[in-house]
């Protein structure tokens, strides 16, 4: 399969390392330093794109691929506020995009634990809920999108909850806290907390092998679909 690497840098290089382990080709590698050469790509010289950039440049990156029938994934956070729009083009282009906050696999088991987790405790009025994450510092975006992603699974399955704030705290609200630390890949965790005791939920990455292994197996399934797809599709079609 012939994959494009938009975005080459830490998990870029990590990503190319296992696709070329699993007998994938790389079509080309798309950074700040080539970003025009993203024209010379298309459905005849590439199977899929996978997207790892910057905030200010995701939503054109995509819109690219998707208006030249590039089946595409996307890890980057921070654009969302464009994801209406990428979910349009997305539509008009009969494309193929899939957009995951986090492409681990155990990131994913802990999206659906902490749903889980958040049903039981809907009832339990003594117990506050907060999210803290710690990144590496080359990461610009806070909160995370993994944060975000656990704080709207709460959401979801808590009615007392309505929101999260970033480093502030609102009774309706999830508080979450972002650390910046050098040469951490990436650790959460979800903590409820009352006067008697406090339950807590974790995850921590130990490299980026995880992220960078879960998006290579989504661009190999990925080019046989269409529409917009997460991984809660990706990790149905695994239980086949």
């Amino acid at each position: 399969m012939r994959i494009l690497l938009i975005g080459y840098g830490k998990m870029g290089h990590a990503i190319e390392a296992i696709a070329l382990k699993r007998d994938h080709q790389i079509a080309g590698t798309i950074d700040r330093d080539n970003a025009d050469d993203l024209q010379k790509f298309n459905s005849s010289n590439t199977d899929v794109a996978i997207e790892f950039s910057q905030p200010e440049s995701a939503f054109e990156n995509i819109k690219y691929c998707l208006e030249n029938n590039i089946p595409i994934l996307s890890g980057t956070t921070g654009w969302l506020n464009k994801k209406n729009e990428v979910e349009e083009l997305c539509k008009n282009n009969n494309g193929t995009f899939f957009y995951a906050s986090n492409y681990s696999i155990g990131v994913n088991l802990f999206f659906q634990l902490n749903e889980q987790l958040a049903q039981l405790m809907a009832d339990q009025a003594e117990y506050n809920v907060d999210i803290d994450e710690i990144h590496h510092t080359q990461k610009k975006d806070a909160p995370s999108g993994t944060a975000i992603s656990l704080a709207e699974g709460i959401i979801d399955n808590n009615p007392k909850k309505e929101n999260w704030l970033l480093e502030k705290e609102g009774e309706d609200a999830i508080t979450i806290h972002a650390h910046r630390v050098d040469n951490v890949p990436g650790t959460h965790t979800v903590k409820y907390s009352s006067p008697i005791d406090d339950i807590e939920i974790k995850h921590t990455a130990h490299s980026r092998e995880g992220f960078a292994m879960g998006a290579v197996m989504v661009s190999e399934w990925l080019p046989q679909q269409k529409g917009l797809l997460s991984m809660k599709d990706f990790l149905a079609n695994l239980k086949k």
